[in-house]
């Protein structure tokens, strides 16, 4: 069974979250590369950032709420060096800036490495 998430992930530069706000969606370059947009857990995130955006310091991660998506979502599995049981939520479209819940900065650590994302309370 997959989970069922209060809220998915989607990290992305505060550059490009400025930018879908003047057309209401945000259209990664996964949408046309490989078909879908990658989105994740808290428990997960940490992962992709570290694959491929290690060291960066001006992503935000889009906290989305998965009933306001309007395209397919998937669970899949990611690449071989991660969990073999860990599915990722892929979403098959466009994400609308209205599924976006909140925008918290994800600032690697001093040693330049994500963690899983903690809520702060």
């Amino acid at each position: 069974m997959y989970p069922n998430p209060e809220f998915l992930l989607h990290l992305c530069g505060e550059r490009d979250w400025e930018a879908a706000h003047s057309v209401g969606e945000l259209c990664p370059a996964s949408l046309t590369e490989v078909g879908f947009i990658h989105l994740s857990t808290r428990e997960q995130v940490h992962l992709p950032a570290n694959r491929l955006y290690a060291g960066r310091t001006d992503l935000v991660l889009l906290h989305i709420d998965p009933q306001k998506l309007d395209s397919p979502l998937r669970w899949e599995p990611g690449v071989p060096t991660d969990p073999e049981s860990m599915r990722f939520p892929h979403l098959y479209g466009r994400l609308p800036i209205s599924a976006v819940m909140n925008v918290t900065p994800y600032r690697p650590g001093p040693d330049g490495r994500f963690q899983p994302f903690e809520p702060s309370t």
